[in-house]
């Protein structure tokens, strides 16, 4: 068994020793992703080990209709909208973005954090001010405590375009499908720091496959991967904590409590992937007075015009490699992207053209 201080290289001989058999394995974080593909992981593992990218980049799945209200919204010259750098450049349904129409001249604000908003609307009366709020249970927190806050100082200018996913269902939906050919999932340490490990005990009973915390660097990717072929090649299903730095079994209680009292699990659309049960967050009475509303009736044809552009959903799924899309590096670019994937700082599609995979 390896300890945190060996070194990648031996890790790498500790896999390769313990592989008699081909195994498929999968990363959840899009972080994770693009760290396996920085350090070249994905290039010096055994063949037998085969890596596939999960849905870890909520920039990527984010529903195409909450996309299209964001772009509406910040056509309205009462409304100044503010989100994460990374929601920008995503096309809506239309082949628009966030970042063309601040060009043209819409209101539309980079925020660093949630509370940033605060300060916004209390320097704007004037103006209705919209967070669009994105990201996995790592990002939820900070956009309940902004709701408390808005609440508190009765802040009536001030909205939640709430696009928050939950990873948990998501896995468990990937994982009850007969065609998945996931053994063995490397799930994102940074969310179980919030949200412990509960969830992933289930998925582990549920699905009878091996489930690994797993942190960001080289070695710990690495760790990550030893540990589930070990597993496999002993034919266990446990749940292994090898970011242990990090995670603790409980997570984060304060985080935990924040989105229990704000928000409530609700049937979400994912882009890409279609309406995961239970897969993101609503916000729940009284912080409901402040959430944006969302459009009805868009949502099936926004979905089927971004899976007949950009076969997003199946680089999701881990059923087609970026480098495989026949558009990829070529209509599709960074400069020029057709998908989600191929924007974010996370996405899969970012990770193999800028690593030249």
């Amino acid at each position: 068994m390896s300890n945190a201080n060996t070194s990648a290289s031996e890790l790498l001989h500790q896999i390769q020793a313990e592989c008699s058999r081909p195994w498929t394995l999968m990363e959840v974080c899009g972080g994770q992703t693009h760290a396996l593909l920085r350090h070249g992981i994905d290039q010096l593992l055994p063949e037998t080990i085969t890596l596939i990218h999960g849905p870890g980049c909520p920039v990527c799945v984010t529903a195409m209709d909450r996309i299209d209200q964001a772009l509406a919204l910040s056509q309205d010259p009462g409304v100044i909208l503010c989100t994460y750098g990374d929601m920008l450049r995503v096309p809506g349904s239309g082949g628009r973005d966030l970042l063309s129409l601040r060009a043209s001249g819409a209101d539309v604000r980079i925020v660093y954090a949630p509370l940033d908003v605060v300060h916004l609307a209390r320097k704007h009366p004037e103006r209705d001010v919209v967070f669009f709020a994105v990201g996995f249970e790592t990002t939820a927190p900070a956009t309940a405590l902004l709701a408390q806050q808005a609440l508190a100082a009765g802040l009536s200018n001030l909205q939640l375009l709430v696009a928050h996913v939950r990873v948990a269902p998501v896995l468990d939906q990937l994982l009850s499908d007969a065609a998945c050919a996931v053994q063995g999932v490397l799930a994102a340490g940074h969310v179980c720091t919030v949200v412990g490990d509960a969830e992933l005990k289930y998925l582990v009973q549920q699905h009878q496959r091996p489930v690994v915390i797993t942190g960001f660097t080289a070695e710990e990717l690495l760790q990550g991967i030893l540990h589930c072929v070990q597993q496999l090649e002993s034919g266990r299903h446990q749940l292994e904590n090898a970011y242990a730095t990090a995670v603790r079994s409980g997570g984060n209680q304060g985080a935990q409590m924040l989105l229990e009292q704000v928000f409530e699990p609700v049937d979400t659309s994912w882009r890409g992937l279609g309406l995961i049960r239970a897969g993101g967050y609503q916000l729940k009475p009284p912080f409901d007075r402040l959430a944006v509303q969302p459009d009805q009736g868009t949502s099936a044809h926004s979905d089927a015009s971004a899976r007949d552009l950009c076969p997003s959903g199946l680089v999701l799924q881990g059923l087609l490699r970026p480098s495989e899309c026949p558009s990829f590096g070529t209509r599709c670019t960074p400069d020029a992207p057709m998908g989600a994937p191929m924007v974010s700082s996370e996405g899969a599609c970012a990770a193999y053209y800028r690593y030249q995979r």
